[in-house]
């Protein structure tokens, strides 16, 4: 974010019309996240775990999402449980489901879930989209249960 520029709503649409071809394509593929890999190496995020918000957004859903601030008891990563199976949440009850897959991360945390996840995102970014195949499980759309 550039000095000056305003924080969108926490609700309001991640693509809205200003995103040129470029970046549509560099965010689909999530490539837009490559930068923040400077925040692991100096120990601020994790490479698996909740997304972490802006602090006037985390304000408001955490006084909306029962339980959100439980997303704080582990470093913010640059991909997670919530990345993978819910993509970009608009709205409250996106964020909330979102909330709730990163409740379950924390609590099922484990080496095996976390290369789940990475494999998933490494598939999210190498098609631009889910990596559901018939056959085959993927974690988005996969029950929370199966986590827990």
């Amino acid at each position: 974010m550039r000095p000056g520029e305003r924080l969108r709503a926490f609700d309001a649409p991640v693509e809205n019309g200003r995103t040129p071809p470029l970046g549509a394509f560099l965010r689909r593929h999530r490539i837009d996240e490559l930068p923040q890999f400077l925040n692991v190496l100096r120990g601020e995020m994790s490479l698996i775990g909740p997304r972490p918000d802006a602090l006037e957004h985390a304000e408001i859903l955490a006084a909306a999402i029962p339980r959100y601030r439980q997303r704080l008891a582990v470093r913010p990563g640059i991909t997670g449980l919530a990345q993978v199976r819910h993509g970009y949440a608009v709205g409250l009850a996106q964020t909330a489901a979102k909330a709730r897959s990163d409740l379950v991360y924390i609590r099922a945390r484990t080496v095996r879930l976390d290369l789940l996840i990475l494999w998933a995102t490494v598939r999210l970014v190498l098609r631009g989209r889910c990596s559901a195949r018939p056959g085959r499980p993927a974690l988005c759309g996969k029950p929370l249960e199966a986590f827990r």
